[in-house]
């Protein structure tokens, strides 16, 4: 059906990190009238408020709970990839870390060919969106509306991570948001008063939702995109409550429904590799290869398991709260970390091989790399909305990683194995001496030991090359009234979580497309 209600000037399919800043910020102008569209609904879960909860809310009814393919460079596994459904999308679901990224990461964007996105263009919009706890000093956000704390008391786990990278000679920094990330510290987290603050929460707030030209509709699967003859992209087709539903735009659409959802909208309205369109039987409106390629994430290794020397205290935040980048090539932004958890946090691809602690028992060290050189592929399984994408993100599949990961895996089993640590740590758990033994026997270890950092970008890649989906201006060539503003976007990650850039590059998105 078509509802005259909802006809709109800027129609926004997703209401996760991207949408919750366009809708917000869209609709200060009282003249556009704008639809935000999301696949779920309110979050009335208690669990999304509480930080330590955040492991929890995986597989629950506000996760759209895909699954990778079977990973072949990591033992075989199939993982979770969840990603938020609910207002808020991801921030709601997340584990709260707030580090922007590396200024290199950035000004690589702009050399890769996303003209405009360099670190000089993109920092004023970090500050806009944020208030730090250093604002008022330069280079730090002080009234914007995502609220950001470190941690009041650390954990005493905390305390000996931070400790024991100064220890094995680190150089202690503030915060991750300064000048450069290296080095041990506190995590800069989105909570407020004790609460996750979601995006949403943040900028769509009750005196935004009263705002006369901002409509907010739920439950809305989005199926595909509407065109006019001439191509021009006119609204979405979707489906609510099991009915056909269109929302008409008459300027713009914006995807903002995230590195899977809005590459398999895409895909479903006939823009993307033709082949595979071709075999699922939707017709090809544009041959885009791009569509679905680069997909990126970061991994950690869980890794370095500990049972603790004495009981281990719950936390009062959300069970991580330091993370240290190390800098292996001078000159270019860190490339690995690690970082301690206060529950023994464990792979499922190392349950059974050992008898884990549980929690209050003992504690993780987790150790990843920030810039895997591994690319890989999203694609329709079906024409159905309903039906999951297939997602293979290819870890490790580029032996970089894997060498890299090993040198992440000795930093990690240095720092755990530092004095600052020797008041809590009882035995070793993981890694067992027989995975130390050789450079194959670790890479074999973390191919069992790594999960998702829960950091996917790059579906819809913003660049000037053929293979790029969106260009600098955000737009979608050959359809006019098309925009796309999420992480799937980003042409490579960030060093450290993701989400900060998004709220950043949606900030500056809606000055380009206000």
């Amino acid at each position: 059906m078509t509802d005259p209600a909802l006809t709109g000037d800027v129609v926004i399919v997703g209401a996760g990190s991207a949408g919750s800043v366009l809708a917000s910020r869209l609709c200060q102008n009282p003249a556009v009238q704008v639809i935000l569209v999301e696949a779920g609904n309110e979050p009335v879960d208690p669990r999304i408020a509480d930080p330590a909860a955040w492991p929890f809310l995986q597989d629950s009814a506000i996760d759209w709970a895909f699954r990778t393919v079977p990973q072949a460079h990591m033992a075989g596994r199939v993982h979770p990839c969840p990603r938020g459904r609910v207002i808020g999308g991801s921030s709601a679901i997340n584990a709260m870390g707030h580090m922007r990224g590396d200024p290199a990461d950035f000004d690589g964007w702009e050399r890769a060919g996303a003209t405009g996105w360099n670190w000089a263009t993109l920092h004023p919009f970090f500050q806009r969106s944020e208030t730090s706890p250093f604002a008022g000093e330069d280079g730090y956000g002080g009234d914007g509306p995502l609220t950001l704390c470190q941690p009041a008391t650390p954990h005493p786990l905390t305390r000996c991570h931070i400790a024991a990278g100064q220890e094995l000679g680190l150089t202690p920094i503030r915060d991750h948001n300064g000048k450069g990330m290296a080095g041990p510290t506190l995590n800069t987290m989105t909570i407020r008063n004790g609460d996750r603050l979601s995006v949403a929460d943040a900028y769509l707030t009750a005196t935004v939702r009263t705002r006369a030209n901002l409509q907010i509709v739920t439950d809305v699967l989005v199926d595909r995109l509407a065109f006019a003859e001439d191509g021009r992209v006119t609204g979405i087709h979707g489906q609510r409550g099991g009915a056909p539903l269109t929302i008409i735009a008459r300027k713009t659409v914006i995807l903002s429904a995230g590195t899977i959802g809005s590459p398999a909208i895409l895909m479903r309205s006939g823009i993307g590799p033709a082949e595979n369109l071709r075999a699922l039987g939707i017709p090809v409106r544009q041959n885009l290869p791009g569509v679905g390629a680069n997909l990126q994430d970061h991994l950690l290794a869980a890794g370095c398991v500990y049972r603790a020397r004495r009981p281990v205290p719950p936390t009062t935040t959300q069970h991580s709260e330091s993370l240290t980048y190390i800098r292996s090539h001078p000159g270019h932004p860190p490339d690995l970390v690690v970082g301690v958890v206060s529950v023994p946090v464990l792979s499922d691809g190392l349950a059974g091989l050992a008898d884990a602690p549980g929690p209050g028992e003992g504690y993780t060290i987790l150790f990843g790399i920030t810039h895997p050189q591994s690319r890989g592929q999203l694609s329709l399984n079906s024409a159905d909305p309903r039906v999951h994408p297939l997602i293979d993100p290819r870890y490790l599949s580029d032996p970089t990683d894997r060498a890299q990961f090993v040198q992440a895996l000795d930093w990690g089993c240095r720092i755990g194995a530092a004095r600052a640590y020797d008041a809590w740590r009882g035995n070793t758990v993981f890694p067992r001496p027989e995975d130390l033994t050789t450079t194959a026997a670790k890479e074999s270890f973390v191919a069992r030991a790594a999960t998702t950092h829960h950091h996917p970008i790059g579906t819809c890649r913003m660049g000037s090359d053929a293979m790029a989906v969106v260009r600098p201006d955000l737009s979608v060539a050959g359809h006019p009234g098309l925009a796309i503003v999420d992480g799937s976007i980003l042409p490579a990650l960030t060093t450290g979580p993701v989400n900060a850039a998004i709220v950043a590059v949606a900030e500056r998105a809606a000055m380009l497309l206000g």
